[in-house]
């Protein structure tokens, strides 16, 4: 049996509160508050559609390219 890796292939929700879109990704729970997503605290992965996806990755380029630059 082969286990399902992206979220669209279990069809997950989208883990930010009041938004019920199917989910596209998962980040980390601690980088999506980061960001600025509310989403339910101490969660260790979370799912989010395609929209909260990008203002995820929006708020979070800046520590992002950071962390790249200490490769």
């Amino acid at each position: 049996m082969v286990e399902a890796r992206h979220a669209t292939e279990r069809n997950k929700q989208c883990d930010v509160k009041g938004c019920g879109s199917e989910a596209e990704r998962s980040v980390s729970g601690e980088a999506a508050v980061d960001a600025g997503l509310k989403v339910d605290e101490g969660k260790k992965r979370v799912h989010l559609c395609k929209e909260h996806y990008r203002e995820y990755k929006r708020s979070s380029r800046k520590d992002r390219q950071l962390q790249n630059l200490g490769r």
